[in-house]
């Protein structure tokens, strides 16, 4: 299985390398269909995705944090800033796991038996921010192309956007393959895909960072309500510092 996912792992790398020219070559396509002020409003969207990502980081896991582990959560987003960088430029909730487990363990007083059951979990099923990410591109392609979209069709969104999210891998460009089918679900035509892609891995390390962050949450939650948590060690200050990956 371990070489087996070695493939894997290796087919996917060629795959992806070649994204940034398929990316380039599907902008030039939507430029010369539909015209550069289609293109204009793409900053919105950025705009939009991460006010949203880090409103929802303030806000939702800042409260799960502060009132339901009653911890500080000034001192848990301290904690999490290395992963969250390293999941920022790298785009990858699965490759961040590493970094992830070795905040959560020393930073965030963890212990290795819970994070090493709910961060591989998390990396693979909690993608907040994936499900974000679609739900807002969702409503810019309906916009662009003209589709007024009704309440239902918004509740189809949020439905699909979740679902679709919690399927995708943590891979980079992963949620983009999944917005395929939250547009299908509404009607939408997938020629937004093609819009949305050029700007994809901006988004993704908008998206990807809230990931590694709700998973970081969700763990301290799960080991607080077990008596899992070094309170001494999460209330420490720490140094950033390359965590040690090659010590199991």
């Amino acid at each position: 299985f371990e070489a087996l996912n070695a493939v894997i792992m290796k087919l996917a790398e060629v795959v992806i390398s070649f994204a940034p020219y398929g990316a380039f070559a599907l902008m030039t396509w939507v430029a010369g269909t539909y015209g550069l002020e289609m293109l204009l409003p793409l900053g919105l969207i950025i705009l939009a995705v991460y006010l949203g990502c880090l409103i929802h980081a303030v806000v939702v896991y800042g409260s799960i944090v502060a009132f339901m582990a009653r911890l500080n959560p000034v001192r848990f987003f301290q904690g999490v800033i290395e992963p969250a960088i390293v999941s920022f430029t790298s785009t990858s909730s699965a490759g961040t796991l590493p970094v992830t487990m070795a905040a959560a363990t020393r930073n965030l007083g963890v212990k290795n038996s819970v994070a090493s059951f709910t961060l591989p979990l998390g990396a693979t099923i909690n993608m907040d921010g994936t499900a974000l990410y679609q739900g807002v591109t969702a409503v810019f392609v309906a916009q662009a192309f003209g589709v007024t979209l009704s309440g239902a069709d918004y509740a189809t969104i949020v439905a699909a956007a979740t679902l679709a999210s919690i399927g995708t891998a943590g891979v980079p460009g992963g949620g983009l393959i999944m917005l395929s089918m939250v547009l299908t679900s509404v009607g939408l035509p997938l020629e937004g895909v093609a819009i949305i892609a050029g700007i994809d891995r901006i988004l993704d390390m908008a998206r990807t960072t809230l990931n590694v962050v709700g998973d970081c949450a969700c763990t301290v939650l799960v080991a607080k309500s077990e008596g899992e948590v070094d309170l001494d060690a999460f209330n420490t200050p720490h140094v950033m510092a390359a965590p040690k990956l090659g010590t199991g």
